[in-house]
């Protein structure tokens, strides 16, 4: 039987995003040294680590698009398996022991064993099949009660993670873990949720979960809490405005928003799915008959409603458990509600706000780690948080400008210099101008510089002008270099100003990515400047005839920001996604912040920070030559085996693409962290890039992936086809229908099969079979010499045949 695993095997990887693969493919990332490396540190009490582990799904081995949600699972692919948690570290050996015993006791759980392992913190995770017909929450429930440990409700959603540990932790692995059960299994366990009206993966309410009431003596037990009519003896408790609003609320959450929740035949079903959702975890039983008396005032009155919420409480109701995120936010909803008027309180139910899965939808980056290099974590002093990621991408293009003629050595053995650009993407408002003032900061120093020079340019232009077309003009002054470009810079001055910078780097910052526009010449040349500019050893110019025009050949030496709107950055890339811009650029984004959010609150860059990085600014200015940093080139092996790992899993071409050249910018920005630290290491650098990377990489994939890939499967369909022998396609004797379908299937219309045909039998490549009473010549002599279509005839191969004969010698006249 097949093994297959949701999970994602990415140091630090998207919490949303999974892939399929084979269990074989799980097995061997366990097994890396890394993995143990990172769960050693996790239990050596570096807890901020664990979100850096790969991780697993526990209930499906498939989910739409990869994206690790409720709504994307796959329903076919439930594995009718769940796991435990067991939470607390008095309970693991007791818990041990336990599932093995239960394992071979003549209990439902007899065999259900099918894996221990112990988690990052040296806790517990038991994976158990789930006797068939029980929902997730019913086995959970069933199995830590048979278990004797607390249960833990966040267990149970469909979607639900678990990050993986190393081998070495895997304490027991049954071989039908993660085994796809055979069909008569699965058509079995299907049904027996099908005959609970729950879906074929046991989601839903079921109906008989918890029964209604029954006639007899079953009630007996509640019997003196009713009245004959079926209603409370107790008139205490009222319908509370924040009641009424969370019960509303919690219809929402339920699915019943736009259905009648009072309609005969299913209001039991639906109270009892407003009550899952959370209704009773926020108020007492009595508070809920009341607002139940209003919302769904007949079935209140019936025995059945008053039983189905009694018997809820007496199985659910335990308030000393913690409540989950999603009934937090909609209790809290509620208590805003309460105090509105009326209306106010309809917007609020109507508009909702409640989707429970409504933040496992948004895509969010890589976060952040928590500890920095020096360098990065001054930049950043002064950053709110929001804005620190866009930050930390964004410092390295003037950083980077201020090496000159310093290369260094790729694992490929090939000399790059530090070519680093960055373009943030972001909404409109979001805040991109947060980038500037560290920019600032970093590039005072040049621009003082190039102030001088522009002043000494500024005067020489003036001095020529003043004098007359046949006076000695004085040349163009020397040691002009002037590194930061204007963004409206023309093409011929862009070359220009790279003859004069004498091998530094120019450099600019764009409030928008279409400023580049104005280099775009003939035909595009901005992204021909951008490809260029990353790769060593390019040569760029332009030869004119003028005297005073401007012919040069030039390397160029081009590192820039620029900010722009999300769509507009998709749009201006549009034209180029395959040509290379995008992946030789470092992206980076702000995320999108909550309606009605504080505003962010910078910091003051003053002299003390000016002081405080002046010496990276030295250290950077004072390098040349080629710089060998070891740990730099060990780490983009390590992340370059880890993409290619994640490639192979991914079947992910567009990633794997994008991968080659992102670990160039990675490799580049740990080695100006590494010459601006005065050629030292330090520990928090290797974190920081393998996030920059990461962060980049999910950024490209978000922005481009889907774009990317579509551009390449056009390019497959036009290239990857060539011109094809049909008739080699054709058995060795076929039928005119026939010949039609090869034609479709390469592309061809039907029309011109006629013509075809007729042409390969004038060639005797083919030979007509005639039909019945018909010459091969297609005359009927018995019928007057009528002629036939050739659509009625067979025909026969000469060449090209299976057996590969050439038949033309054989029908020689």
């Amino acid at each position: 039987m097949e093994h297959i695993i949701a999970y994602n095997p990415y140091k630090n990887g998207n919490k949303g995003s999974v892939s399929s693969q084979p269990l074989s493919v799980y097995d061997k990332t366990i097994a890396y040294p890394w993995m143990a490396e990172l769960v050693a540190a996790i239990r050596g009490g570096n807890d901020e680590l664990k979100k850096q582990l790969p991780f697993r799904c526990a209930h499906y081995y498939q989910f739409r698009d990869n994206r690790r949600s409720q709504k994307n699972a796959v329903p076919e692919s439930f594995l009718f398996q769940t796991t435990i948690d067991v939470d607390d570290k008095e309970y693991v050996d007791k818990a041990i022991e336990k599932a093995r015993e239960l394992n071979c006791s003549d209990t439902i759980w007899n065999g259900a064993l099918l894996h221990l392992e112990y988690s990052a913190r040296k806790k517990l995770h038991i994976d158990i099949r789930m006797p068939i017909g029980m929902t997730i929450e019913e086995t959970q429930r069933a199995y830590c009660e048979a278990l004797g440990v607390p249960y833990d409700e966040s267990c149970i959603t469909p979607e639900r993670m678990l990050f993986i540990t190393d081998k070495a932790s895997e304490i027991y692995r049954s071989p039908h873990w993660y085994e796809v059960l055979p069909q008569e299994e699965l058509k079995k366990r299907r049904q027996a949720y099908l005959d609970r009206e729950l879906t074929i993966d046991g989601r839903g309410v079921a109906v008989s979960a918890i029964q209604p009431a029954q006639p007899s003596d079953s009630n007996a037990a509640h019997a003196a809490h009713l009245s004959p009519a079926g209603t409370h003896q107790d008139a205490g408790a009222v319908a509370t405005g924040k009641n009424l609003a969370a019960f509303d609320l919690f219809r929402n959450a339920a699915g019943l928003k736009d259905v009648d929740i009072n309609t005969p035949g299913s209001r039991h079903s639906s109270l009892l799915a407003i009550m899952s959702a959370g209704a009773s975890r926020v108020m007492p039983e009595e508070e809920l008959k009341a607002v139940v008396a209003q919302k769904m005032p007949a079935f209140s009155q019936e025995r059945d409603c008053q039983q189905l919420i009694h018997d809820f409480y007496a199985k659910y109701g335990d308030s000393s458990k913690p409540m989950s995120q999603a009934v937090i936010r909609i209790n809290a909803q509620a208590e805003k509600s309460s105090q509105r008027d009326a209306v106010a309180l309809k917007a609020e139910s109507s508009e909702g706000g409640t989707d429970i899965n409504a933040e496992d939808d948004k895509l969010v980056p890589p976060p952040m780690p928590e500890h920095l290099p020096k360098l990065v974590e001054l930049l950043l002093s002064k950053t709110p948080d929001v804005y620190k990621p866009a930050v930390a991408h964004a410092i390295f293009p003037p950083l980077a400008t201020h090496l000159c003629k310093t290369t260094f050595k790729y694992i490929d053995n090939v000399e790059h210099e530090a070519t680093l650009m960055c373009c943030l993407l972001a909404g409109t408002g979001a805040g991109k101008n947060c980038v500037q003032m560290p920019i600032n900061m970093i590039m005072e120093d040049i621009r003082q510089r190039d102030r001088e020079n522009l002043q000494r340019e500024k005067e020489w232009k003036e001095e020529v002008t003043r004098k007359g077309a046949n006076k000695d003009k004085r040349k163009r002054p020397e040691n002009l270099i002037i590194q930061e470009i204007d963004a409206d810079m023309t093409n011929p001055a862009f070359v220009m100003r790279t003859a004069e910078a004498q091998e530094h780097f120019l450099y600019t910052s764009l409030n928008e990515i279409d400023q580049f526009d104005a280099l775009k010449g003939q035909g595009n040349q901005q992204f021909k400047i951008m490809c260029l500019a990353f790769d060593p050893g390019n040569s760029y110019g332009q030869t004119r005839v003028g005297t005073s025009s401007i012919t040069e050949r030039v390397t160029i030496r081009f590192n820039w920001n620029a900010s722009t709107t999300v769509q507009l950055g998709q749009r201006y890339f549009s034209k180029v996604l395959t040509d290379g811009p995008i992946s030789r650029i470092n992206f980076c984004t702000i995320p999108e912040r909550e309606i009605g959010a504080e505003m962010p609150v910078y910091g003051e860059y003053d002299e003390a920070f000016r002081e405080a990085l002046r010496p990276y600014i030295e250290n950077l200015c004072k390098a040349s030559g080629r710089i060998d940093c070891a740990e730099a080139s060990a780490l983009a092996e390590k992340l370059k085996d880890e993409n290619a790992d994640f490639s192979r899993m991914s079947q992910n071409r567009v990633f794997e693409n994008l991968s080659f050249r992102g670990n160039v910018i990675a490799f580049l920005k740990a080695c100006v962290l590494y010459v601006a630290n005065g050629c030292k290491w330090e520990p928090e650098i290797e974190e920081f890039i393998r996030w920059s990377e990461s962060y980049d990489l999910w950024c490209k994939m978000i922005f481009f992936g889907a774009s990317i890939a579509k551009a390449n499967e056009v390019g497959e369909k036009s290239s990857k086809r060539g011109p094809a022998n049909l008739l080699q396609q054709l058995p060795d004797t076929f039928t005119y229908a026939q010949a039609e379908m090869v034609r479709l299937q390469n592309d061809f219309g039907k029309k011109g099969t006629a013509t075809m045909l007729r042409n390969w039998v004038n060639r005797h490549y083919i030979e007509k079979i005639p039909p019945k009473g018909v010459n091969a010549d297609g005359a009927d002599g018995k019928q007057g010499g009528k002629v036939f279509s050739i659509q009625l005839f067979s025909f026969k191969k000469l060449l090209f045949r299976s057996d590969g004969l050439d038949l033309r010698c054989f029908n020689a006249k």
